[in-house]
């Protein structure tokens, strides 16, 4: 077992976007990170990367939505690091963008599986290991905007994102005791592979128009936001949805 003198961040959907960004900037505050995700190629291009920059990483390859996958690379981070002290639960899927009466019960139950049941499933195996461990943890949940609101023909998206509120507030009740804290971070439109902007300009500008501070957001500034609320200087946040959305929910 290697036994990092610096604590150990999970991420999952760490192989690109915002998952990537969080997890460079657990690495930069001296974390060791352990990358989940289900494209090989991409989490172990960040685990490399973040190691060729002198930091500690490993890639776990996991699809979140199955429970044997997640508990198995959970326990793997426990015999590599020997403990977990902060999570971020990222990895999920837009969805087919169309009305909710086209939509198929095969396209509902994957969005729900790894947006929704992920984060339930992470958080599940996330929690027993920092009880197990006496650790203080903190777990971030990306949830979104859409939490709040919202959107025509993104209903599997939409309704998965509220629950992850749900999730998230009454994870933080049951283990404010236990000293764990659980969070959501709620990105507005951000510019990563998950919006799909490549050739599709007429969205984009839609996209950020609807921001008042007129632009997409960047990885990294969500990224922020995540380990700002796996920190000590959130020491008493928990069960709160922090909103980085450039002002669109104060229209």
């Amino acid at each position: 077992m290697t036994s990092p003198s610096h604590k150990v961040a999970l991420v999952t959907g760490g192989g690109s976007g915002i998952g990537e960004a969080s997890a460079f900037a657990f690495a930069r505050r001296g974390m060791a990170v352990a990358i989940l995700d289900k494209s090989g190629e991409r989490g172990s291009a960040t685990a490399r990367d973040i190691r060729e920059g002198g930091g500690t990483a490993c890639f776990l390859p996991a699809d979140v939505s199955k429970e044997d996958e997640v508990a198995d690379a959970v326990s793997e981070i426990i015999k590599t690091y020997g403990a977990l002290h902060a999570a971020h639960n990222n990895a999920g899927i837009p969805g087919e963008r169309k009305p909710l009466t086209d939509l198929e019960e095969e396209e509902w139950e994957t969005v729900l599986s790894i947006n929704l049941k992920g984060v339930w499933l992470c958080m599940k195996h996330e929690i027993r290991v920092m009880l197990e461990h006496e650790v203080k943890g903190a777990i971030v949940n990306t949830a979104s905007t859409w939490s709040f609101v919202g959107a025509p023909s993104a209903a599997a998206y939409v309704a998965s994102k509220h629950g992850i509120l749900g999730l998230t507030r009454t994870a933080a009740l049951e283990y404010a005791t236990k000293g764990i804290r659980v969070n959501a971070v709620c990105p507005g439109a951000t510019r990563t592979p998950l919006l799909r902007l490549e050739t599709q300009t007429e969205r984009e500008r839609e996209l950020i128009a609807s921001h008042p501070m007129g632009r997409l957001a960047a990885p990294s500034e969500i990224a922020e936001a995540v380990v700002w609320l796996c920190s000590e200087a959130a020491s008493f946040v928990t069960g709160q949805c922090l909103i980085v959305d450039g002002g669109f929910l104060a229209r």
